[in-house]
């Protein structure tokens, strides 16, 4: 067992795309912090649920639980418009009220149980050469490589998250402080602030920790206090940590230097070997 460092932010997203809750300790399960993505989006006009890579005016609302979530309940979210007005996930204005800021007819659903999939099917892509809607999406020049999407589980193929959830890919998404001060020491101009990243746990490495770490931990276990998380592989990376949102300025330079020196993917994605609670401070070990 080697200690790497101790837990600095936990996040929870309870509105997938939308800025999210900074918690002081969170119950992890199977599938992750309880209540993480327990909302998302659907593009009625696509046919499919959408996160910022389609619809970046997400970034500009927050979303906070009304009541903590247990388990796999899903309690309503409060929703803070970009204009500060608020209404809740579960109201009968909550469709209207998105529609009219995302500019096209749009639903809120809560996440459906593994049996329910019509809701996750995917829909015909916007740009019918998929090359160039790919490179659209994860932000690619046509001079970088897109990423290899051959890792990811197979079902994404056919839907937008693996069954039950409204995940991109895993469960649980760590970034450690290592990785951020490599990318910032690489590109001192862009802002490399964790919520370009969206993780759900930023790991402050020891100080004898350097580089893009998480890559190297790829197949291992994670302690994050009393929970147990294999990290399966980096995390994918697409255009959302370049766009703008509250605080944050749009910055595409970020994701050269993602594509360029990180082998585009920083961070790690995570499935849930023993579920516990994790809080700040918490020692984070390597078994």
């Amino acid at each position: 067992m080697r200690v790497i460092g101790a837990v600095k932010e936990i996040w929870r997203y309870p509105v997938k795309s939308m800025a999210g809750e900074r918690l002081q300790h969170a119950n992890v399960g199977a599938l992750g912090i309880y209540g993480d993505r327990g909302w998302a989006i659907r593009d009625e006009k696509a046919g499919e649920i959408r996160n910022a890579r389609k619809l970046p005016a997400l970034l500009h609302c927050i979303a906070a639980y009304v009541r903590e979530p247990s388990g796999n309940d899903v309690s309503p979210a409060q929703i803070t418009m970009p204009d500060g007005t608020t209404f809740r996930s579960d109201s009968a204005e909550a469709n209207a009220r998105l529609s009219e800021l995302l500019g096209r007819p749009v639903s809120i659903w809560p996440v459906q149980p593994p049996s329910e999939r019509d809701l996750l099917r995917r829909g015909a892509p916007d740009n019918p050469d998929v090359r160039a809607e790919m490179r659209e999406v994860f932000g690619r020049l046509e001079s970088e490589p897109l990423p290899d999407f051959s890792t990811l589980p197979a079902q994404l193929l056919e839907f937008t998250s693996p069954f039950g959830t409204f995940f991109d890919a895993f469960p649980f998404h760590l970034i450690t402080t290592a990785s951020l001060s490599a990318l910032a020491s690489r590109n001192p101009a862009a802002d490399f602030d964790s919520r370009r990243f969206r993780p759900n746990v930023v790991v402050e490495t020891e100080h004898d920790i350097e580089g893009l770490v998480e890559a190297e931990w790829s197949g291992r276990t994670m302690r994050i206090g009393a929970t147990r998380i294999k990290l399966e592989m980096p995390t994918v990376r697409c255009v959302i940590p370049t766009l703008d949102q509250p605080n944050l300025r749009k910055d595409p330079s970020v994701l050269r230097t993602i594509v360029r020196d990180a082998a585009q993917n920083p961070g790690a994605y995570a499935t849930i070997a023993n579920g516990g609670t994790i809080a700040l401070g918490d020692e984070v070990a390597l078994e």
